[in-house]
């Protein structure tokens, strides 16, 4: 396979994205690619697809790739000339330029495009460009196919949530009255009355290292399945090992108790996301009584309204954050016991595999990010990696 070497403005036309306030989006099916993620949605699409983005202001170095007309914002700069190149191989090759080392902002990351034209770029022919696309995108697409799976199978059990403990129209409801608003053998608690643990964790002084045990906060983890490893941060293994509280164990509900993702939960499985791992003070850990069920638990506190109601209890402005007495009197209804053991029954299958995905989908990243740098400078061969798909 034969590389050349070029000069950036030689491999691809850089375009600054255009400006669409919140005000002015109207529904649509172009999505509006801001520096990180999709923004929104619009029903005008300034650009066709196969299209290229990375951040030009705020978030820097990140690239997404779209299949279908969109709009980049002008917080973003898009491929506006892929002088004859694949645009997936392009998508691919800019993830690794690091291009957030040539930010020229002050206070905001901001990337001129201008600096960018002299950097080389080693490419080869269409050809292979191709083919390496195609290798990298066979690990996407899987990675992309399981957290639809995810999405969906929690989409399911959410929905057999609200069906039976907030529409009341749980198995055999038929027969059972309603009394104060709960039916006959519900009880009101209050959340503490059904924990035996709410507890945080802390950091070591000078704050979090590099390596060592993950320590999660608020900022790694999205929902049930779904961990971001890029923002991990560690303490010493000898720190750990000293923790009395604040070490998260298999089926563990957590609860961020401020800044921005205040009461925003989480559910953690066998070995998801790391073997060992503990929270930060940010943080806390909620384990319930068996009558309860940490199935029931998660799915109570992952609804909106208990979000808000967490958010609510909120008794810092200046540093958003709630106590763990607050947090223990939230109202609580606890249904019969049969109920709770059946749901959480007929749910634990659809939880376990939404674990297994998540694991899957992160020995895929792994794969991918192995490959991708070395076949981006060509010192791993094609038939390799092609040799290793059909075998995986």
């Amino acid at each position: 396979m034969s590389w050349k070497e070029l000069q950036f403005k030689d491999f691809v036309t850089l375009q600054r994205g255009f400006d669409l306030p919140k005000s002015r989006m109207t529904d649509g099916i172009a999505p509006v690619f801001g520096s990180n993620c999709v923004i929104g949605f619009h029903d005008e699409a300034k650009v066709e697809a196969p299209g290229v983005v990375t951040g030009r202001s705020g978030t820097l170095g990140l690239v997404q790739y779209s299949e279908q007309p969109f709009w980049p914002h002008n917080t973003t700069l898009w491929v506006k000339d892929f002088k004859g190149n694949s645009p997936r191989f392009v998508y691919y090759k800019l993830q690794t330029l690091h291009l957030e080392r040539f930010n020229g902002g002050a206070s905001v990351p901001t990337l001129n495009r201008n600096v960018l034209d002299t950097l080389p770029v080693k490419i080869p022919e269409r050809t292979a460009q191709d083919r390496i696309a195609s290798t990298l995108s066979a690990y996407d697409d899987l990675i992309e196919n399981n957290r639809r799976r995810i999405q969906l199978l929690e989409q399911a059990a959410r929905l057999l949530y609200k069906e039976w403990f907030i529409h009341l129209r749980f198995p055999g409801h038929e027969h059972v009255p309603i009394t104060d608003g709960i039916p006959k053998g519900w009880e009101k608690k209050t959340l503490g009355d059904v924990l035996t643990d709410l507890e945080s964790g802390g950091r070591p002084k000078g704050g979090s290292r590099e390596e060592g045990i993950p320590s999660i906060g608020a900022e790694n983890v999205t929902g049930i399945g779904q961990y971001d490893y890029s923002k991990d941060r560690y303490v010493p293994e000898e720190y750990f090992k000293a923790m009395r509280k604040g070490i998260v164990r298999s089926r563990d509900v957590l609860v961020y108790k401020d800044g921005a993702n205040i009461g925003r939960s989480s559910y953690f499985g066998d070995g998801f996301p790391h073997e060992q791992c503990a929270v930060n003070e940010h943080v806390f850990i909620l384990r319930t009584v068996p009558a309860v069920g940490q199935n029931l638990l998660y799915f109570w506190a992952s609804q909106d309204e208990i979000r808000h109601r967490v958010a609510n209890l909120n008794a810092n402005t200046a540093q958003p954050g709630i106590s763990r007495s607050k947090l223990k009197n939230l109202s609580f209804v606890q249904p019969q016991q049969a109920i709770t053991h059946l749901f959480n029954e007929t749910v634990e299958p659809v939880v376990g595999q939404i674990f297994r995905l998540a694991k899957e989908i992160q020995y895929l990243t792994q794969a991918r990010d192995l490959l991708l740098p070395r076949l981006m400078n060509g010192t791993v061969g094609l038939g390799v990696t092609e040799l290793e798909m059909s075998d995986g």
